[in-house]
């Protein structure tokens, strides 16, 4: 374990990705590149990232079960119907897409880096403690769950 862990909310480590990535982009303006169409791409990368929150979000409301990721322990439920048939993680994957239509909308090549940056400590301080708490609460649910469906995609 590490004192990391479930510590900070992932909305915050998204805004943080975002204003990292704008930080980039305005100190790096020679790595622009230019990308049609790019403000339509943006917000059509945003809406599905949103949707990708709101969608799960309304399945733990049915199951009775927490969203608050910084407490995993409290989780109730384990929700395996619905988009979790597809990904067991799709509240972190729309945060990586809104975190996208943000870095193209920047267009910058170096912003990018702030993707898998967020994808690994997401990874890393969230979902793998999220994983061990599922693991050991539900541990034969859980198990299939990583049968059926994968981390991110």
């Amino acid at each position: 374990m590490h004192w990391l862990e479930t510590k900070i909310p992932p909305p915050l480590v998204l805004l943080l990705a975002g204003a990292g990535a704008s930080a980039i982009a305005r100190f790096l303006p020679t790595l622009s590149f230019v990308l049609p169409l790019r403000t339509a791409i943006a917000i059509a990368l945003a809406i599905a990232g949103v949707m990708l929150n709101l969608i799960p979000k309304l399945a733990f409301g049915r199951a009775r079960t927490t969203i608050n990721p910084l407490k995993p322990s409290a989780t109730t439920t384990l929700v395996t119907t619905g988009i979790y048939r597809h990904s067991r993680n799709p509240m972190y994957l729309g945060q990586c897409l809104i975190l996208l239509g943000w870095v193209l909308y920047l267009h910058n090549a170096a912003a990018l880096l702030v993707l898998p940056a967020y994808v690994l400590y997401i990874t890393r301080f969230q979902i793998l403690p999220e994983e061990r708490h599922l693991s050991i609460r539900f541990p034969e649910a859980f198990d299939a769950l990583c049968r059926q469906a994968r981390r991110w995609l």
